[in-house]
């Protein structure tokens, strides 16, 4: 099962690669252009114009250092946030199961699966509190908890960290590992 998850690279700028033909007569229209995304430390986005017209085109994508920056809009949700001054009595004292999303603003798997976790905030209400963690502002609770890679999400019951799942992952693994600790 795939899974996506962030973690920090350098900018790498455009660059293009031949698709290989079986034809000796290659044309440019079988060369693509790809971008590699810094944030996400590799993933790759196919894109269908030259570097040249992306702004004009693409005016979400913006060409920055030589790199190429998504611009993508900041994640909405109806989630209470938790962070280092507020771990402790949110969910360590809390009683039942809690899920925490460990997530950052430039991780594109984490915009990803966010839609999924606000759907399962809905769906496991009153059953499950459902907090999400911002390491950037909150960095000392990631590191207790030995958060390599975000999303990283993490469940505890009354205050013992049960489960993690860490990437992006399908909404049927994330119910599953949920419905482990509810009674």
């Amino acid at each position: 099962m795939a899974a996506f998850t962030c973690t920090s690279r350098p900018p790498v700028s455009l660059r293009s690669e031949t698709k290989i033909s079986s034809s000796p007569s290659a044309s440019l229209s079988a060369r693509r252009m790809f971008a590699v995304l810094p944030e996400s430390g590799g993933l790759r986005i196919r894109l269908s114009h030259s570097p040249a017209s992306l702004t004009s085109i693409h005016p979400r994508v913006s060409r920055l250092r030589r790199g190429v920056v998504c611009e993508a809009q900041d994640t909405t949700t109806d989630i209470s946030i938790v962070n280092d001054s507020t771990w402790e009595s949110l969910v360590l004292k809390a009683d039942g199961p809690v899920l925490v999303d460990f997530w950052a603003p430039w991780c594109g798997p984490c915009k990803m699966i966010d839609p999924l976790v606000n759907e399962l905030a809905q769906q496991y209400t009153g059953k499950v509190k459902f907090y999400k963690l911002n390491t950037d502002d909150s960095p000392s609770t990631p590191s207790q908890y030995n958060v390599r890679s975000i999303p990283t999400i993490m469940i505890f019951v009354n205050g013992e960290k049960k489960d993690a799942i860490i990437g992006a992952v399908q909404k049927s693994i994330l119910t599953s590992s949920i419905d482990k600790f509810l009674q």
